[in-house]
Parts: C-alpha cells; sequence; structure tokens
C-alpha cells in the first residue's frame, strides 16, 4: 500500500452486521484505544511495508484485520473495516496478472505466491464474500469515482483544526485501530495539521448519480471505456453497499502531492458533473472544457509518479 493513495469507503450502518458483529463493533467504537484517520492510514501502510520487506515477504497477514473506520452520521453509528487480508490477497492476484512472471518472482519468490495463493482459495471455498468495502487508487483517482458525489459535500482542511474525517457529526468519522494509540477528534497543538480533502454521501443519492451518469454516457457515447468504467463501480456499489449505507471519497495521501492552492482549487466533483450536463444537454464545449480540465490535473499528478 503506497502513501500516495486515494481511498473509496463505504460504510455500512452497524445494524446491517450480523448481531455478533454489531456488539464487537459498538464496543470496539466506544473503546478508548484508536488512531485518527491520518494515522490509521499511516499505519495500514507501515503493516504492508513491514510484511513486504521481511524476508521472506508475506504478502497478506495470517489474520484478518479486526479494525476499521468508524463515521457517526447524525445519531447513528457506521463501520467500515479495513478487510486487509481480503485486500491484499486481491493486490496480490493483480500484481501477478498483470506483471510479466519474470519480473513477479524477483519481488514475490514462487513459492511465497503459490502459498498466498493456496491459502486464498482455501479461503474461497469456505463460501467467504469477496467484495471489499474498500477500494484504493494510487498516484490519481480514477474520474468515475468523483460521479456518485455532490460539490456541496466536498470537505477541505488546510490548517490545523477539526478534520472533517474525524469531527463527529454529520461529517463525521473516525479510524480506530485495536492494536494503539488513542482516537483523535481534533489536531493537537504542535502537531502537524490535519489537511485533508474528503467527499461523503449517502449511498441512495450516491447510486442515484451514478446511475444517471451512466445513462448519459450510454445514450451520448454508445459503449466506451467511461461507460465501462462507470459499469464496475456501480456493480461494486450494488455488491457492497447496504441500503442506509455511506460512500466516502478521501483523497487520503494524494494531498501530499498538492499545495494548498492547488487543494482549494480541486474541484474536480463539480468538474465531473459539469461534463455530463454538457453531454446531457448538447453543450459540446461545456463537455470538452470540463473534461480536459479535471484530465489535465490528474494526468499532471499522475506524472508525479515517473518524476525523478
Amino acid at each position: 500500500m503506497l502513501p500516495y493513495t486515494a481511498y473509496l469507503r463505504v460504510y455500512q450502518p452497524v445494524t446491517a452486521f450480523p448481531r455478533r458483529e454489531q456488539a464487537y463493533w459498538r464496543a470496539y467504537a466506544e473503546s478508548s484505544g484508536g488512531l485518527g484517520r491520518v494515522e490509521a492510514m499511516a499505519a495500514e501502510h507501515a503493516d504492508s511495508l513491514h510484511r513486504l520487506v521481511a524476508t521472506p515477504p508475506a504478502l497478506a497477514p495470517e489474520q484478518e484485520s479486526r479494525d476499521a473506520y468508524v463515521r457517526v452520521w447524525g445519531d447513528d453509528l457506521y463501520i467500515c473495516p479495513w478487510q486487509t487480508r481480503l485486500r491484499s490477497w486481491l493486490a496480490a492476484r493483480e500484481f501477478r496478472s498483470t506483471t510479466p512472471a519474470r519480473l513477479s518472482a524477483a519481488f514475490v519468490p514462487e513459492p511465497v505466491a503459490q502459498a498466498t495463493e493456496e491459502a486464498f482459495q482455501r479461503w474461497r471455498d469456505r463460501g467467504e464474500p469477496l467484495r471489499t468495502h474498500i477500494l484504493t487508487s494510487t498516484w490519481g483517482i480514477p474520474l468515475p469515482w468523483f460521479a456518485p458525489f455532490a460539490a456541496g459535500e466536498r470537505r477541505l482542511v488546510l490548517e490545523e483544526g477539526p478534520d472533517p474525517a474525524t469531527a463527529r457529526g454529520d461529517a463525521g468519522v473516525h479510524a480506530h485501530s485495536s492494536a494503539t494509540g488513542s482516537d483523535r477528534t481534533e489536531a493537537l497543538p504542535g502537531t502537524q495539521p490535519s489537511r485533508a480533502l474528503v467527499y461523503v454521501t449517502e449511498i441512495a443519492s450516491a447510486r442515484r448519480r451514478l446511475e444517471h451518469t451512466i445513462r448519459v454516457l450510454e445514450t451520448s457515447l454508445g459503449e466506451s471505456a467511461a461507460l465501462g468504467a462507470g459499469k464496475r463501480l456501480e456493480d461494486w456499489l450494488t455488491g457492497v453497499a447496504q441500503p442506509g449505507a455511506l460512500l466516502e471519497l478521501d483523497y487520503g495521501g494524494l494531498v501530499h502531492l498538492l499545495d494548498d492552492d492547488e487543494l482549494r482549487d480541486d474541484e474536480s466533483v463539480a468538474e465531473v458533473a459539469a461534463a455530463i450536463t454538457g453531454l446531457e444537454t448538447g453543450h459540446e464545449e461545456l463537455t470538452v472544457a470540463m473534461y480536459q480540465r479535471v484530465t489535465q490535473r490528474w494526468k499532471s499528478i499522475q506524472a508525479l509518479e515517473h518524476a525523478n
């Protein structure tokens, strides 16, 4: 898991979990042990790095994580499990399927890869669900991820103060870890500011916006890469999000690639929405202008991956 990673997270209402799990997550959310959102992302990254640099490397933890991001929305509790083991398995599979065998073996010895695959297969044979509550993207954000949100749901923090992903309330979320630390809802004096750019919305609104985007793309462009990506995102939401869930787009570590002015000027959600409106209403110039603006922004960020 790289530090320059963005996240799309589904938070389930705690009542959507089996009764035994509900009790665990309620106790977990109320416990004093935990990490703030930024610290939790750093903990996930550190754990992943520790496993990968071990000899031999461990592609996935031996046990599934019992940690989660926890959001309070109004008076209700929402949970987004980390699912570190499942996400690691799926990432390892993707790496091996998209990397030439000789190059893959240079990073991961074949016996390790084979043992990882066998453990994953045993887990699958038990009928466990393969859907993760978290999607990740490094060095950029796929354009379809912006479609489920509205511009007014944007939460930006540039200075020390409440984090939009830690302050309690309608925009409140905090991330716990059962291992170490204490929950923080504000940046403490003398600490680094909690820079963040986060969108959050109710799943019903997210689906409605995404469905509208797909209809416009299908009508205007027919079969296309954009339409396919939108449908894959819709399929993921259908498979993982329970009624009443929340959807969150978190720029995560990408905020470290952008200065304050660039974060203030980032209106990718509004620009994607305007491009779709242009397609729907036949205003081609609007569509082209908005599409170019948002794609150029993210191309310049993705180019940093190969910067010296």
